[in-house]
């Protein structure tokens, strides 16, 4: 464990973080081993100081004061295969600050089924339960077996079963114990803006095979030649998964050396998630607003999204597509192309730092985009991005 105290340099958030933005935390822990990472969320606990655990920072706004508090990241990596047969698949194992796409990369390399259409997503292992990350009709909940966890408030290791992490979308028993509404009800809820359960390692389990899940969504059947629903070879949803997030700026900026950076890279991934809304106010909505249904069961295998029945109430939509109809266009910025923090110039959903945005500009333009889509059409759009120190 190496342990910066607040009279010493610390690393900025902004080098922590995919956005590139905020300031100094007063103290910082790089934990290589599970017992190092452990110690310092008790300290911090015990002395009522402020917690902030971080993998990749791919989903974080951090104020541009910084942090006044310790700062922990996972920096443990590894992937370990407890088993693996045609009985009961792959079980695999990985600690929280385990880079996600390097897992996904082995899972299609090993014919681990079930995170193909989650490739080229930033961050670490860690995070993906928290928010049961989800793209291109695959949720991470289809192939999570367990969640082993550090409890705070009882500070005792606490092991999940998938069946007990409440999964939803975008959303988990881990998140919200985040937030004052949590569900159950946490009596000592918010432990904003670390949760409650601070992740120590996730068990997954895999179908084996080189066929991938069932694809569940249509601009990915499309670039795959597929109906929905039908399969394709994992390694080929891979391959067009990872182009259609870099056509999207959705991929880590990795420049060659002396090369330029890729700005519309430098963002917290999507900013606000899809809405979910009655459908009652849906029918209020332009007739070409998209229309999703949502599920009202989670997967219950690794073969694909959920496939329970519909919840006839509510109806998800786009966020991309309600800002972009509000008046707000890829490459959008308060101050036009003078705008240190701007919408991507290749996907509205995702706030981008221009090269010397500060937190402030980044806040300024969710915020903005946020009123412009409610008034517009009487949606408010909530962050995904964890937001510390900062509020739209």
């Amino acid at each position: 464990m190496r342990l910066y105290p607040s009279q010493t340099v610390v690393p900025s958030l902004a080098d922590l973080t995919t956005l590139r933005v905020g300031g100094p935390a007063a103290s910082y822990v790089e934990a290589v081993h599970e017992e190092d990472l452990v110690a310092a969320v008790q300290e911090a606990d015990d002395e009522g100081v402020p917690l902030l655990v971080v993998g990749g920072g791919s989903n974080l706004l951090v104020a541009d004061e910084g942090f006044d508090g310790v700062v922990v990241r996972d920096a443990r990596s590894g992937i370990r295969v407890e088993s693996a047969d045609s009985c009961g698949g792959a079980v695999v194992s990985a600690p929280a600050g385990q880079s996600w796409d390097e897992l996904a990369q082995r899972a299609v390399e090993e014919g681990w089924v079930g995170v193909e259409s989650l490739s080229g997503i930033p961050g670490t292992v860690g995070a993906v339960p928290v928010q049961n990350v989800g793209a291109y009709g695959q949720e991470v909940a289809g192939v999570i077996a367990a969640v082993r966890t550090w409890d705070r408030a009882e500070r005792r290791k606490r092991t999940f079963a998938v069946g007990e992490l409440d999964f939803g979308y975008r959303t988990s028993l881990l998140k919200r114990s985040m937030h004052v509404s949590s569900r159950p009800v946490d009596p000592q809820a918010p432990w904003y803006p670390s949760p409650r359960y601070v992740v120590l390692e996730v068990q997954f389990q895999f179908r084996l095979g080189s066929m991938s899940a069932p694809v569940g969504y249509f601009e990915l059947a499309r670039r795959l030649g597929v109906e929905v629903g039908q399969k394709a070879p994992s390694s080929d949803v891979r391959e067009a998964v990872l182009a259609l997030r870099a056509g999207k700026g959705m991929l880590l900026d990795t420049p060659a050396p002396g090369g330029d950076p890729d700005h519309d890279r430098w963002n917290s991934g999507s900013f606000f998630t899809n809405p979910v809304v009655p459908v009652e106010h849906m029918d209020r909505l332009p007739a070409d607003a998209p229309r999703y249904p949502v599920r009202n069961a989670l997967p219950t295998t690794s073969t694909g999204p959920a496939l329970g029945a519909v919840d006839s109430g509510v109806v998800k939509t786009s966020a991309a597509w309600l800002i972009e109809h509000a008046g707000f266009g890829k490459g959008f910025g308060l101050a036009g192309e003078r705008s240190p923090a701007r919408l991507s110039t290749k996907h509205t959903l995702a706030m981008t730092n221009r090269g010397g945005a500060r937190a402030d500009d980044v806040v300024a333009l969710a915020r903005a985009v946020r009123d412009g889509v409610r008034d517009r059409f009487g949606v408010t759009l909530v962050p995904e991005t964890v937001l510390v120190g900062v509020t739209l």
